[in-house]
């Protein structure tokens, strides 16, 4: 009975999702009209001209429910070819998967990955479209790599002359929190000098990324043209239509994304091979909690997770109620829960430090820093992003000057 309760309350938690998104408003009471959703403006943009899309299952009109590339189609855009971002067109590949070349199975539109061999669209790959179009849900953290294939798209657009527009959307985790990226940190996971939650859409981060000469591989900045958002301001919640990726299954998954990804680092699980990745954390060791799970092969989410077929032992997070931020309660916890283990906890140093964007907050942790000295140490550079992203917002911001929060 008690299992059956929690299974009634997640299909609560998902339909009351799915009503908030059929009527999602802004805090004025407007209707919010997706940058895609004006498409008044983006067929104007893009009419006469051979189009390249940058789009994955999360480019949704909501008031239609259709597919970008099908709504453009039926416009009569001529959409040349899709560019696929990790996870694929359809968003169902594994995080970290190769991506293959392939044709849309409904339309015939070739698709050309740009999460294999190559991250960032070739001359030739370039060389028959005359814009390109992004269209991809972020989820507001440095470290989820759809932010990193814009960038270099951008770079790559830079190069070629070739125009860059983006549609924007909500930034479901809409807080400025967590180390910025320093020097020598650079990878997929951290291309830009960005803090963990960057407080930005889509659109504001591209700009920012163009004026402040973020795009290394050409003296040129990107001809970018943003498709602005209706009826939406910073603070304003949002909840997803779709998966953004395949373990991000629902809101609280994304609410807590941000302070679980550090664990990726480690051995503990997040629930990846179970229906509820993001929302648990647990080891095969009782001294970690009393919520068990077993990770398995579970096409759809992970084929092979860590701790695959092993009881784990930890916290259910499922119910627990959080707003959304940044914190290092859950990852402090379970350092301090692995005793003797310790120095063996982060089994993957250099990939956490690549996901904090610096040495220095696993040097910390080691230390036994609480979490409150090592947010003090984040403060000075945050506050000099917090100047800089000001001048980049396209929408009003936050109620107060204080946008981050402690949880």
């Amino acid at each position: 009975m008690k299992y059956s309760l929690a299974i009634m309350k997640q299909l609560l938690f998902v339909l009351i999702g799915w009503l908030c998104v059929a009527t999602q408003v802004s805090a004025e009471g407007g209707e919010l009209r997706l940058g895609a959703e004006r498409m008044e403006v983006v067929t104007r943009l893009l009419h006469g001209k051979r189009v390249g899309l940058v789009v994955n299952q999360t480019s949704i009109l909501e008031h239609k429910q259709m597919h970008l590339l099908d709504a453009l189609l039926a416009e009569g855009i001529d959409v040349h070819k899709v560019f696929a971002p990790e996870h694929g067109f359809r968003g169902t590949s594994d995080a970290g998967a190769e991506i293959k070349d392939s044709r849309d199975a409904k339309t015939g539109v070739p698709i050309i990955s740009i999460y294999g061999k190559n991250k960032k669209p070739t001359g030739e790959q370039l060389a028959d479209v005359d814009v390109v179009v992004f269209d991809i849900q972020d989820v507001g953290a440095r470290f989820y790599t759809y932010i990193s294939t814009m960038h270099y798209v951008m770079e790559a657009c830079a190069e070629h002359h070739k125009p860059f527009i983006v549609l924007d959307r909500p930034n479901p985790n809409d807080f400025v929190d967590g180390p910025i990226r320093q020097p020598g940190f650079e990878s997929f996971v951290g291309v830009d000098p960005l803090p963990i939650l960057h407080g930005l859409t889509v659109g504001e981060l591209a700009w920012m990324i163009n004026k402040e000469g973020w795009l290394k591989s050409t003296p040129d900045t990107c001809q970018l043209k943003i498709v602005k958002m209706e009826n939406w301001k910073h603070g304003d919640p949002y909840w997803l239509p779709v998966k953004p990726s395949p373990n991000l299954s629902n809101d609280q998954a994304i609410r807590l994304y941000p302070s679980l990804c550090f664990f990726e680092a480690t051995n503990v699980s997040v629930g990846r091979g179970t229906y509820f990745p993001f929302q648990v954390l647990g080891y095969p060791d009782p001294k970690y909690g009393d919520f068990t799970f077993t990770p398995t092969s579970l096409p759809g989410f992970d084929t092979n997770p860590l701790q695959k077929d092993k009881l784990c032992y930890g916290v259910d997070l499922r119910e627990l109620p959080f707003e959304g931020g940044l914190t290092l309660r859950f990852f402090l916890e379970f350092y301090e829960k692995s005793g003797d283990q310790k120095a063996f906890f982060f089994s993957r140093p250099q990939w956490f430090d690549l996901l904090a964007g610096t040495k220095q907050l696993r040097f910390q942790i080691v230390r036994g820093l609480t979490e409150e000295e090592i947010r003090a140490s984040w403060q000075p550079e945050l506050e000099q992003y917090k100047k800089m992203r000001k001048k980049y917002l396209l929408y009003p911001d936050y109620p107060t000057q204080s946008n981050s929060k402690k949880k």
